[in-house]
């Protein structure tokens, strides 16, 4: 009877001090400290849930054992959230999503809007973006971005460049927090080693943007942002592994120096050492790479105000590729192949917010060393590029003025003829071009809902004078969730062929340059229309379509056909077109699975004596996929993530090349699995990349027995003889590449933050 008492009174017990509500106080904000309105509050497993206010907050009743809160809110990432009872008001940070419309963008008019507002069309993807399929690089990740695509230019060294809609990498302006700093000898090689702790978002422009980034901006622009110190965490590493031996790390954190001084810092590291060739031609299916990359981010306060960014990089990458039994001791030998490549660079730059009012200076530098052997054929170069800019910017009732003044200089030297002198081949003459222009700018507000950009650019040029770019936008808004885009724009370019064409150095073909080249122009216009909506189940779905058209005159394109044998340069005597359409999805439901598919249908041509041809290397239609699905009960996520591109005319070594013509349609699968525990700082990831394990044929090198074509007999004219051991009268040549070598594999990494 005793025993029964004493249980009834333990478990009534029990009941008051288990079974007592507390009263849950809290607040929900976003990434940028500001309130998140209505969140929906829940307590799994219960029918209790709440919205947060118009200030983000809110107050549940939960029982001590309720200690989970579920928050879901448009446009951000779901999360559940452990209960501190001891803590009095709970601050719950929720993530954007990559696909949010009102994100705030600024390369498309150097002003800060959302990009619903904007007048210009831009793309934001975010890191939540990029860890679906988590890379070393920009550069491959990338591969998942409608309408962009990573070009793998060299079976051997695998260098290459950024193609957008089907225009090559030299057509596309790569800037670091808005400064043009990869460009020229950089754009195969500067991609690789910003370190992705540092990235905030990167924005793509399709089109041309030359009226406000000058040169280089012809096709289209990818403005790569880094992280603010507000942002950053204070301590974040990101170290990654894969079965093919590769080792990538990315470390960051930032510190407080003095009152008015924030620093931020990342690493790169990245390291492959494991020669495989799995295609069995004797050749190194990936390139070996001992990287490392150095960040450093200043922001000078005053009162609360930044005044003064600084940021500066260190790149130092020893990559090498070529023959299996290929040593260092034969670097720049004809023993055996070899492409050995240092790279050593680095830039600085940074923003002045000087005291007068709307008036900012901004400036970079970066100084490139390249010391490099393609076989027995040295390349030799160097390349500084000094950018300042004085930018004005002013809110008038209906206008909003930009104006700005900038200076680049651009130093160039090599060890090839690009920088020989005309009249004797023997005498070196370093390139140094000092490009002034201005610009102006104003974004006039019609009506309501119409807003009307008007922008103008005039540069000077030393050799070819005076380069017009203007261009025009109109925008509207029907409604509030409805932007239609009406955009004409101008590009122009100033061409170094030695700096861009990777061809051009292996020695497997002569260089031939038909006349002075001029700069090439390009005229586009496009029709954009974004939409979003907001089912009834709080899902939210994006809408993005685009039709574009762009006409470049005096275009360069190497022919690779007139002559087996060489690569021959000349400005068009013609008109080159792209043309096409591009529509992108975004789905986000409450639950937390979210999606996007993209697809782009396009045509490039070249035409010149009334005849049209397809550019080498150009896909028809390119697809792209992602979706992930969380599994909350035990805290996972599924990512899976895709493209599928059509086939592309390839660079074949004459009508007797046994090597296909044009390319298969392939695709790049890849699946992730994401576990982070509730409440802890870290997540592990892992997974498999390359599902269907694609690989482009393993005759892509030609004569790779022969590197350095001793056994090619050759005529007076420089034209190949066939013979009995050469019956197609080939010589060897990697140039013949569409993707990746790289087959399936594993991969597997952590990732830790500390706020």
């Amino acid at each position: 009877m005793k025993k029964l008492l004493s249980y009834i009174l333990i478990s009534c017990l029990y009941s008051i001090a288990f079974g007592q509500e507390n009263l849950v106080k809290g607040v929900v904000i976003n990434d940028s400290n500001s309130p998140v309105s209505f969140a929906a509050i829940q307590i799994p497993g219960t029918s209790k849930g709440v919205l947060s206010s118009e200030n983000g907050e809110f107050s549940i009743a939960a029982l001590p054992h309720e200690n989970q809160l579920k928050i879901t809110s448009v446009g951000f990432e779901p999360l559940v959230y452990h209960i501190n009872f001891s803590e009095e008001i709970q601050t719950i940070e929720l993530k954007r999503l990559e696909s949010s419309f009102e994100e705030v963008v600024v390369s498309g008019t150097l002003n800060a809007v959302s990009r619903m507002e904007s007048p210009v069309p831009v793309e934001i993807y975010t890191p939540q973006f990029f860890k679906r399929n988590p890379t070393p690089n920009v550069f491959e990740a990338l591969q998942n971005v409608n309408g962009v695509r990573p070009q793998v230019n060299c079976n051997v060294c695998n260098t290459g460049d950024i193609h957008i809609n089907g225009l090559e990498g030299p057509y596309t302006m790569v800037l670091l927090d808005g400064m043009p700093i990869v460009s020229g000898l950089s754009t195969v090689y500067g991609l690789s080693g910003i370190p992705n702790a540092m990235i905030e978002r990167i924005e793509i422009v399709k089109g041309p943007a030359s009226s406000l980034y000058g040169s280089e901006a012809v096709g289209g622009l990818i403005n790569i942002i880094t992280k603010t110190t507000s942002k950053a965490p204070k301590l974040s590493a990101d170290v990654m592994q894969s079965s093919w031996g590769e080792t990538n790390v990315d470390l960051g954190f930032k510190k407080s120096i003095g009152d008015n001084i924030q620093a931020l810092s990342g690493v790169n590291y990245f390291r492959y050492g494991n020669p495989i060739d799995k295609n069995g031609d004797n050749f190194t299916d990936l390139t070996l790479q001992n990287r490392i990359s150095l960040f450093q981010k200043l922001d000078f306060n005053t009162k609360g105000k930044s005044i003064l960014n600084l940021a500066g990089r260190y790149f130092y990458e020893d990559r090498w590729g070529g023959e299996m039994q290929w040593e260092p001791k034969y670097r720049g030998g004809d023993k055996v192949y070899g492409e050995s490549i240092y790279t050593r660079r680095w830039e600085v730059l940074g923003k002045y917010q000087l005291p007068v009012d709307n008036l900012s200076l901004t400036f970079s530098y970066n100084d490139h060393e390249q010391n490099s052997f393609y076989g027995d054929m040295p390349f030799m170069a160097t390349q500084r590029i000094g950018f300042s800019q004085l930018l004005w910017q002013n809110q008038l009732e209906k206008h909003r003025l930009t104006t700005g003044l900038a200076v680049r200089n651009t130093f160039y030297d090599d060890n090839t003829t690009a920088t020989a002198s005309a009249t004797d081949p023997d005498l070196n003459q370093p390139q140094n071009t000092f490009l002034p222009g201005i610009f102006i700018q104003d974004e006039i507000t019609l009506a309501e809902n119409v807003k009307l950009l008007a922008g103008y650019r005039f540069d000077y040029h030393p050799d070819h004078k005076a380069i017009h770019t203007p261009r025009i936008a109109l925008k509207m808004s029907p409604t509030p969730q409805q932007t239609l885009r009406l955009n004409f724009g101008t590009g122009f370019r100033v061409v170094n062929i030695f700096t861009e064409d990777h061809a051009a150095l292996t020695g497997a073909r002569d260089i031939i340059i038909v006349n002075q080249l001029n700069p090439e122009r390009s005229q586009n216009i496009n029709l954009n229309y974004m939409a979003k909506v907001i089912t009834s189940d709080k899902s939210f779905i994006g809408l993005d379509f685009t039709a574009f058209y762009t006409h470049f005159n005096n275009r360069i394109t190497p022919d690779y056909e007139t002559n087996a044998q060489q690569i021959i340069y000349r400005n068009l005597e013609g008109f080159a077109v792209s043309k096409g359409i591009s529509a992108n999805i975004d789905l986000n439901t409450a639950s937390g699975f979210t999606a996007s598919a993209g697809a782009t249908l396009m045509e490039n041509t070249i035409t010149e004596d009334g005849i049209s041809r397809r550019p080498l290397l150009t896909e028809r239609f390119q697809g792209v996929w992602s979706a992930s699905l969380p599994v909350t009960k035990y805290h996972l996520k599924i990512d899976y993530t895709g493209n599928l591109y059509s086939p592309m005319k390839l660079p074949v070594l004459g009508e007797a090349d046994p090597r296909p013509e044009n390319s298969p349609w392939w695709s790049i699968q890849n699946i992730q699995l994401t576990w982070q525990p509730n409440g802890k700082t870290f997540e592990l990831y892992g997974g498999i990349k390359n599902l269907l394990n694609f690989t482009p044929p393993a005759n892509s090198i030609a004569r790779a027995f022969d590197p350095f074509d001793r056994k090619v007999d050759f005529a007076a004219d420089g034209s190949v003889i066939p013979s009995a051991s050469n019956p197609y009268a080939l010589t060897f040549d990697p140039s013949y590449v569409f993707a990746p070598n790289q087959g399936i594999r594993g991969f597997f990494g952590l990732r830790w933050s500390l706020k």
